[in-house]
């Protein structure tokens, strides 16, 4: 961002050509996805310690084929990691429970009360966005025109609720 709060080179190249940006992701099968390794692209390219680039459009474009194959490498092995749990486990055993313990379901249930208390804290709204978006897989464009806010609101209020989630689960690992 320049002096006068106004972006400058590549993040000025990102904003006039997001919407070429979005449909190279679309383009390459991020579907829903799309909106979000967008952001991805913003915060790498809002953090960076970078001079001036000859090309910028090329810089954004290579920065977002490398989140897609990215992307594709993360789900590969996680692909793979869940067919050689299966395979080493041999699935479920016959004749014994896939439920968790009882002492596991009262854990559970009271890190999950503690996860709502948390969101509900945070406001109604706030709550409702990371709810939208997260639970019911709702892309963040979509929410912000659900809710009648801008995009920039909308990842606000999930950095928010992250947050408070993050300092939640510190909380429950030290105990």
């Amino acid at each position: 961002m320049s002096a006068s709060g106004h972006p400058s080179g590549l993040e000025a190249t990102f904003l006039e050509n997001r919407e070429r940006l979005l449909r190279f992701f679309a383009a390459r099968g991020a579907g829903e996805s799309a909106e979000d390794m967008l952001h991805e692209v913003w915060l790498k390219i809002s953090a960076a310690q970078t001079g001036p680039i000859s090309s910028p459009m090329s810089y954004l474009f290579r920065t977002a084929d490398l989140l897609m194959i990215d992307r594709y490498r993360s789900a590969r092995q996680a692909e793979k990691r869940e067919k050689d749990w299966v395979d080493a486990t041999g699935g479920a055993v016959p004749g014994v429970s896939d439920a968790p313990s009882p002492d596991r379901a009262i854990i559970a249930r009271q890190q999950a009360r503690m996860v709502a208390e948390t969101l509900a804290a945070l406001g109604e709204r706030q709550s409702a966005i990371f709810r939208r978006h997260r639970v019911d897989g709702i892309p963040q464009r979509q929410v912000a025109e659900e809710f009648g806010v801008s995009l920039s609101t909308v990842e606000n209020d999930l950095r928010s609720a992250y947050r408070a989630l993050a300092r939640l689960k510190e909380k429950i690992d030290e105990e």
